[in-house]
């Protein structure tokens, strides 16, 4: 992807707080195999392709569980979709996924766990909108109680509530109405729903800042679906109590970097894997770089778009190939300006703000650190707008953004002491951002046995796959627990029973 500097880690990892079991090994006198070339291969339990949280998580499961494990991950680095940096000017930013909700249990105990601490994140103040025209309003919340299209918003976005508590999270193919609505664009929904144009404009930056999709893209249902897993559009949209509650004080990769610590030298990076061959009851893993993993089991927790760069023997069944065929990943970039300090609390500001128009960026946050020695406004750019953005030369993007942000706080923002962008279709492994959305048609096309449905030996985690908080890191370490304890059931059965249960 495009950034201005290379990422570095920038928390030190806390000293592990009980080690993962030894992985077993074999008896001297056991046979090891050699690849067809002739080639040792590394013999496993469970060979994990993808150390974001999803993949970590699914092998920090899997270790306390006795089995052994190998992570491959394809890029120099653990975390995939969320990347902390520390910047020159010593600002500590996250170019990915950044904030923790109240209600995310699974990233809030790793958090624990591993000591990287969080704190609230910067809301005090006016929020602004800027409409296509330059005017400015000033309101609290997720949205002004009054204003251009807001009554016709706020009934429709009702109605999502109310129709996402029909939604079957754990069977979502259950759900009634389900092949209605996913035949059905959120954009065509709005539509039958509404013709104030205003209202579709705040409709529409919704769906590009939970989804970076346009609504013509993603299908009803999975708007529904997504709303059903996070608890409430609130929950989505709103930052006190909600999805964007907490930041970490020194980036959202630090509980990712603890657990690589703590599983040592099982995981192994610029290892990018290029074939996956089911064998008998096992599998044969090879990777770019010529390693060769026989294992049980293996898990892909890798995008959706991201695994049509494994050559799968057998080839993957229909299902599981239109599920991933369905399921692009959003495009966004996220823009990061720093200064001397946050000069927009002085004039009564949040920094948070959402733009409709010609702008290239549609939502700002005040990304601050915890105690303000520097200021830091975040800008996202999505969708369309994002495809048009990205197509400028460097600075002609830089002035763009800048002049956003002036839009919000005025002229000093066009003055940063820092700048840096991260355009995520550019990242080769993640290929998009923040998480895949499904186009109309998929989840009824191939959801029941493409979604997350075991392929033989092949189980799938990522964020994508959760039940509660679809989408979000929380959600990418449910779906590695839950593969783990598919695996460790499939494994151990009918001895071992496994108490717990993660969607």
């Amino acid at each position: 992807m495009r950034s201005q500097t290379e990422p570095e880690q920038t928390e030190p990892t806390p000293a592990p707080t009980s080690a993962p079991p030894a992985p077993a090994h074999r008896a001297p006198d056991e046979r090891v195999p050699t690849d067809p070339a002739g080639a040792r291969p590394v013999m496993t339990d469970v060979v994990v392709v993808g150390a974001g949280y999803a993949g970590l998580s699914a092998a920090l499961r899997l270790c306390e569980q006795g089995l052994d494990v190998v992570v491959l991950e394809a890029s120099s680095r653990v975390g995939g979709r969320v990347l902390s940096e520390e910047r020159p000017s010593g600002a500590v930013v996250d170019h990915g996924g950044q904030w923790a909700g109240p209600t995310q249990k699974h990233l809030l105990a790793l958090a624990e766990r591993f000591g990287c601490r969080t704190f609230p994140t910067w809301e005090s103040g006016q929020h602004i909108e800027v409409w296509h025209d330059g005017s400015r309003v000033g309101y609290a919340g997720a949205a002004p109680a009054s204003g251009p299209g807001i009554a016709e918003y706020h009934r429709i976005t009702a109605l999502l509530d109310d129709l996402a508590l029909t939604v079957d999270p754990e069977q979502p193919w259950l759900t009634p109405h389900f092949t209605e609505w996913d035949g059905l664009s959120a954009e065509s929904f709005f539509r039958e729903q509404t013709a104030d144009p205003d209202a579709l404009v705040r409709l529409g930056l919704a769906v590009q800042g939970v989804w970076c999709a346009e609504p013509r893209e993603i299908s009803l249902f999975h708007v529904l679906f997504y709303i059903r897993s996070a608890g409430s559009y609130e929950q989505l949209m709103e930052t006190r109590d909600c999805a964007q509650d907490r930041r970490f004080a020194r980036g959202a990769a630090g509980p990712a970097r603890a657990v690589a610590e703590l599983l040592g030298d099982r995981v192994r990076l610029g290892e990018r894997v290029c074939g996956l061959e089911q064998q008998g009851a096992g599998v044969r893993v090879r990777t770019a770089a010529g390693t060769v993993v026989r294992a049980r089991r293996a898990v892909v927790a890798l995008p959706p778009p991201a695994a049509r760069s494994i050559v799968f023997s057998p080839a993957l069944p229909e299902p599981r190939s239109g599920w991933i065929a369905h399921t692009p990943m959003g495009r966004v970039a996220k823009v990061h300006a720093v200064y001397p300090e946050p000069f927009w609390r002085a004039d009564g500001l949040s920094g948070i703000a959402t733009l409709y128009g010609p702008l290239p960026v549609g939502v700002v946050f005040d990304n601050s650190p915890e105690d303000g020695s520097t200021g830091v406004l975040v800008a996202f750019v999505y969708g369309d707008r994002a495809g048009s953005w990205a197509g400028l030369d460097r600075e002609q993007r830089r002035t763009a953004v800048l002049g956003s942000l002036r839009a919000v706080v005025g002229e000093r923002a066009e003055r940063p002491v820092d700048y840096t962008e991260t355009l995520w279709e550019d990242d080769e492994f993640a290929r998009g951002g923040y998480a895949a959305y499904v186009a109309p048609g998929g989840w009824s096309g191939y959801g029941e046995h493409g979604w997350r449905e075991p392929t033989g030996a092949v189980h799938w985690a990522g964020t994508e796959t959760a039940t509660v908080w679809n989408g979000y890191i929380d959600g990418a370490i449910a779906s590695g627990y839950r593969a783990a304890d598919e695996i460790a059931e499939a494994l151990t059965a009918p001895t071992a029973v496994l108490a717990h249960k993660h969607g």
